[in-house]
């Protein structure tokens, strides 16, 4: 009788956790009435950073900033705001970071020429490396001697 108390019991507790753990579930996005509407704020929202994500964009995230983010700009697409006007706006309220191709000024000339200029360094070294390696002479190099490489009791 107890074990059969014990089951329903169980029972019970699994039904209660299955109610529960439905309870913080989050509700459809209803679907655009203007599906070019849609496809614009996509378009848009495909350039520009998730910044809680980072390393999605607006479009793809669905992430709750995101998707008020995304709504802003159906918002000021509908009002009749233009592209420029949206990403203004993005700009304006979170940085030149939100914007996957940030312009070129003196802020940003890092994140453009960095690249290149490490890579011009890293080149740079190993020339100059491989230049003193050459002017060595043979006696500051160890000989390949497979001797000194056997082991004990194998012979080579």
């Amino acid at each position: 009788m107890r074990s059969c108390i014990a089951a329903l019991f169980a029972l019970f507790a699994l039904f209660a956790l299955g109610l529960l753990s439905t309870a913080g579930a989050d509700e459809a996005v209803p679907i655009d009435a203007d599906p070019a509407l849609a496809a614009h704020v996509q378009r848009i929202a495909g350039e520009l950073r998730c910044l809680v994500c980072q390393n999605q964009t607006l479009a793809d995230s669905n992430a709750s900033l995101a998707l008020d983010l995304r709504e802003q700009m159906r918002t000021m697409l509908r009002d009749g705001a233009d592209d420029d006007a949206v990403r203004r706006f993005m700009t304006e309220r979170y940085g030149d970071f939100v914007l996957y191709r940030p312009p070129l000024k003196a802020a940003t000339l890092a994140l453009w020429f960095g690249p290149f200029a490490l890579l011009a360094g890293g080149l740079a070294a190993l020339a100059l490396v491989l230049r003193r390696r050459s002017r060595l002479g043979a006696e500051h190099f160890d000989a390949d001697d497979d001797l000194d490489i056997a082991v004990e009791g194998v012979a080579p």
